[in-house]
């Protein structure tokens, strides 16, 4: 697919559990833009394309990220949008798309850490990528997943496990505002996210340069849920590689096994109902999320001690008091 099907993309790059999903079907619902199969490729996280000649990154992201990942878009979408977290903490792999895109833009989600860290936790443990179940013991577990150690066969990528540094805002914005240029960045702090969704989202498409649109669905978007048994969440989620043509949904076996343009390992899924009976188990082991245990307020002091700088850094860096972020209660 050519670069010049769009004359700018959008990429919301995080951080996660900051609205990003409730943001990204924002820009999905739009007439202009066009998405990929899945919310988060990841792909330029996961590929570092920063000592590419322009011809060569050119001819690389049309085959293996716009051909993989977005089907000829319909006339009138002339809009990319990414959705894919973890490009916020990759800042220097994601500014080689301005050489192709001069004009992207880049919203940032930020959120009060003493709140994201559990949200974040069990979201991965939904997902299949945590195997620790007690929040207070994966966050104690960060100096192991950061040697390497400790990562669960499941998890498709160890970063997604470093909960000491899900919420290194500043230092991250503030790379991220020095690789791609702060005009080109819109914060979005996930307070206004939610006491105000539809004024935000005006902000938003303001700032991308597109039409708000009319019924747009601007509720904040996928609240934690719960599992009856982790290890079947895992089997179903994220299934070993020679099981991917029995028990990967479809979006989770086009990322790894070839995306839209039909390249695969070459197994064929079978789909002799398996899908079907997977659907219902990941329904059936579904169930509403429980009131978690307080967080311990010595875990609490020393979230707020690893945090507190970089809370303060991102305040200076929009100009927003953030001081009631990290404030530890016996309540959390």
């Amino acid at each position: 697919m050519p670069i010049e099907d769009f004359d700018k993309a959008v990429f919301i790059v995080g951080a996660p559990r900051c609205g990003t999903t409730t943001m990204s079907k924002m820009l999905r619902t739009h007439p202009e833009v066009a998405v990929p199969f899945v919310k988060e490729p990841h792909y330029f996280a996961q590929h570092d394309l920063s000592g590419l000649s322009e011809a060569d990154l050119r001819s690389t992201v049309e085959s293996d990220y716009l051909d993989r990942f977005f089907g000829p878009p319909p006339p009138g979408k002339h809009v990319l949008a990414d959705g894919s977290v973890s490009y916020l903490y990759v800042p220097d792999q994601i500014a080689p798309v301005l050489k192709l895109w001069p004009n992207s833009r880049f919203i940032i989600g930020v959120r009060d850490p003493m709140s994201l860290l559990p949200s974040l936790h069990q979201r991965l443990i939904y997902v299949g990528d945590e195997t620790i179940m007690r929040f207070e013991e994966a966050w104690a577990a960060t100096p192991d997943r950061a040697a390497g150690r400790r990562i669960p066969r499941s998890c498709i990528d160890p970063r997604f496990l470093r909960y000491d540094e899900a919420g290194r805002f500043g230092t991250y914005v503030e790379q991220l505002f020095a690789a791609v240029g702060r005009e080109r960045c819109f914060v979005s702090v996930f307070d206004d996210l939610a006491a105000d969704p539809a004024g935000q989202y005006r902000r938003i498409m303001d700032f991308i340069g597109l039409e708000p649109q009319d019924k747009v669905h601007l509720s904040v978007a996928r609240g934690s849920r719960g599992i009856r048994y982790p290890w079947l969440q895992r089997l179903l989620k994220r299934p070993p590689r020679v099981l991917h043509p029995y028990l990967a949904g479809i979006q989770y076996r086009q990322r790894f096994d070839g995306g839209l343009n039909g390249r695969s390992n070459g197994a064929k899924p079978k789909r002799s109902g398996l899908l079907s009976l997977r659907k219902r188990l990941l329904e059936w082991n579904e169930v509403e999320a429980e009131d978690r245990e307080p967080i311990a307020l010595d875990v609490q002091q020393e979230i707020r001690g690893h945090f507190a700088g970089e809370v303060e850094h991102l305040g200076d860096l929009i100009g927003r008091d953030l001081s009631h972020w990290l404030q530890p209660r016996p309540d959390r």
